[in-house]
């Protein structure tokens, strides 16, 4: 009898772990995810040339919809229908290749929609037209001596790609000594010492939240989506530098640093907490933040950067979550926090709540559904 019921309770056990670990999905099913919420959106904002409306008008070729269209291409890179890339390409026609407030702009908000710019021009290099405006207002940072323009972190995202993808269009030395300079007083300078913390691996969003700066439980405030702003740009940024680059170390160490650090971060459920390190600060399921920290782990575990054993189960987790907790059956996808800087801002995020602008929390999900389906 004892034999027979240890038996039992080793065959429990066994069931049991098996019943919580969860697989990597198909890529059929994560393509069939991904696809699902980038239609609902290209069906809601049909009109690429619609200027968005929260309090003001502002153009539709800021940063928030620079974002949306770096999801649309990744997810046009593994999946090419011919209308995401009209999407994308009539709306970068629209805008004449440029930017919101022009060639003189050093403002990395205005930069973001380059990305895009560049990758189509990739595609098809039919003119120089279509990446004539970023590179002269890149030229323009790159040949002025100010370094200090990136003076928050979402910054790094926005504009820091662009330089590595004209360093490799080039082949020109300048792109990559800049974004480094650019990179390191943000880094190392801006604030005082630096709006990154080497200790717990993670970001303050701008000089508002270094130190003494705490979140209600005293610990340091370290927004989810501004870190993972600064996470994304790494995949970006080192997926375009050559091997042999002189900072290519420095970003991979940070980069590892940050994963270590996020990884200790994940809620039980799978996803991250708008406060890193506070859940009690507006806790609860945000989806931007989570789906560009599968967006960054995913992309290191093909790289063989991270571990998959040990970051694998972290992202099917996450990725998990948002598929079956944040997306919706007509593709809306819910728990997107708002604009903003910092915990409290663009509240609620709920299921159901509909963010200030819907493009950027999409783009971000499509990045890391991309990422996910190249890891089958």
């Amino acid at each position: 009898m004892r034999t027979f019921i240890f038996s039992l309770f080793i065959l429990s056990s066994f069931l049991c772990g098996k019943a919580t670990t969860q697989e990597l999905p198909a890529r059929e099913e994560i393509l069939k995810t991904t696809t699902l919420v980038n239609n609902y959106f290209m069906k809601k904002y049909a009109d690429y040339a619609q200027p968005t409306y929260v309090n003001k008008f502002r153009p539709s070729n800021i940063w928030t919809r620079g974002v949306y269209y770096e999801g649309l291409m990744a997810l046009y890179a593994i999946y090419p229908k011919e209308e995401y890339y009209k999407y994308a390409y009539d709306w970068a026609t629209f805008h004449k290749w440029g930017m919101r407030n022009g060639n003189t702009t050093r403002n990395a908000d205005d930069h973001c929609c380059g990305q895009t710019y560049i990758d189509l021009y990739r595609i098809c290099p039919t003119s120089p037209e279509m990446i004539r405006n970023i590179k002269a207002s890149i030229d323009m940072v790159v040949n002025t001596p100010q370094v200090n323009d990136w003076t928050w972190i979402d910054a790094i995202q926005m504009a820091m790609p662009i330089f590595a993808k004209l360093g490799k269009m080039t082949g020109e030395q300048k792109y990559y000594d800049k974004m480094w300079d650019m990179y390191a007083y943000s880094r190392n300078t801006h604030g005082g010492k630096g709006l990154w913390n080497a200790k717990d691996g993670l970001w303050w969003r701008d000089a508002d939240f270094c130190p003494p700066y705490t979140e209600p439980n005293g610990e340091d405030c370290y927004w989810s989506r501004g870190n993972g702003w600064v996470y994304a740009a790494y995949v970006r940024v080192l997926d375009e530098i050559p091997s042999d680059e002189k900072h290519r170390t420095d970003y991979i160490n940070d980069f590892i640093t940050m994963s270590k650090a996020l990884k200790k971060c994940q809620r039980e459920d799978g996803f991250w907490n708008v406060s890193l390190h506070d859940s009690t600060h507006f806790g609860g399921k945000e989806t931007s933040g989570t789906s560009l920290f599968v967006y960054g782990m995913a992309w290191g575990i093909r790289q063989g950067i991270l571990d998959r054993k040990e970051y694998l189960p972290v992202i099917i987790k996450a990725w998990n979550a948002m598929a079956t907790e944040a997306v919706h059956k007509n593709g809306f996808l819910g728990y997107v926090q708002g604009t903003g800087k910092e915990p409290k801002d663009g509240q609620p995020v709920t299921y159901k709540s509909i963010p200030d602008f819907e493009d950027y929390g999409i783009g971000c999900f499509l990045l890391a559904g991309t990422e996910m389906y190249k890891l089958n």
